[in-house]
């Protein structure tokens, strides 16, 4: 199943996984960029990306150039991971065709043979990275003038092939890490201390288990659940004002402001003054499709199968 979202010379669609993988993948995710006529800078499309959770981008053709926070821009390999983000990334887009695989935390566990703090807010090739061998045979489900819904099924039936044959972890450590998702999406759960209650972890244990597959200290994921809750709302009303988006956790606009500058490396008024092709046609395909704007507040699914 895919829902489409277009601005300009763009086109989004994102297709979910099986739900035997519902735990483990957001969704899958086509960009489409075509270049305009006499549209500047070859037709490149800029946009600048909220943090997330982890993902597997491949370009099938064209290329990518980012930046993570304030590091300079960069030509990016053709098939690159991301490790969960704390940061903006500032990305450009050349007319071409690219696909991408969303990791939740879960996921990672599952398919990423390293902790998520070694690749916070971090690119890397999958080509070279020893961590994501598995995760290259996606390349082959892709391919120039590819047919997206055959595309689809082939991602999702490799990773299906790499679910069956990947070191399954023990049912108490998968649901920890599920339950700790969830807790995170909770509105109700504000401080660590109630986190860990929660879990019925201890302090200590609930700061390894973060940092191992979630990538971040509980503060940090906690202050980030929080400032994309908001982001996320803005991102479906961008005529609304800032204050009307926020979750009511700030307690003035100042205070969002500041974890605004921390994770968009901008200020919102400077964000709301952009223009926003690719993330706002996938806001709202995505959230029709995922129920969510951003990945960062994808709900997992039970496991099954």
């Amino acid at each position: 199943m895919g829902l489409e979202g277009n601005s300009g010379a763009l086109r989004v669609r994102f297709f979910l996984p099986s739900p035997q993988l519902a735990p483990y993948i957001s969704t899958y995710y086509s960009t489409e960029v075509t270049p305009a006529e006499n549209a500047p800078e070859g037709g490149m499309i800029e946009d600048y990306l909220h943090p997330e959770w982890a993902n597997l981008r491949m370009v099938v053709s064209g290329g990518i150039i980012a930046s993570l926070g304030d590091e300079p821009l960069a030509e990016l390999p053709s098939v690159i991971a991301t490790g969960p983000t704390s940061v903006a990334a500032r990305f450009r887009l050349k007319p071409g065709r690219y696909w991408g695989v969303g990791l939740l935390p879960a996921g990672w566990a599952r398919f990423v043979q390293a902790p998520a703090s070694a690749y916070a807010d971090r690119y890397v090739d999958v080509g070279t990275d020893p961590a994501f061998a598995s995760l290259r045979a996606l390349v082959d489900a892709v391919g120039p003038g590819g047919d997206l819904l055959s595309e689809a099924a082939r991602i999702d039936r490799i990773m299906l092939g790499l679910l069956g044959s990947s070191p399954e972890p023990s049912a108490l450590e998968e649901n920890r890490v599920l339950k700790l998702h969830r807790a995170l999406l909770d509105r109700e759960i504000e401080t660590v201390s109630a986190l860990a209650a929660h879990l019925g972890l201890s302090p200590r244990s609930l700061e390894r288990l973060a940092k191992q597959v979630f990538g971040f200290p509980p503060k940090l994921l906690l202050r980030r659940q929080r400032f994309l809750r908001s982001l996320a709302q803005f991102m479906l009303e961008p005529s609304a004002r800032w204050l009307n988006t926020l979750d009511w956790r700030y307690h003035d606009q100042a205070h969002f402001t500041r974890d605004f500058r921390r994770f968009m490396t901008m200020s919102p008024r400077q964000y709301a003054r952009l223009d926003h092709p690719v993330l706002r046609a996938a806001a709202f395909a995505r959230a029709e499709l995922a129920g969510e704007a951003v990945q960062g507040l994808h709900d997992p699914a039970e496991r099954t199968g």
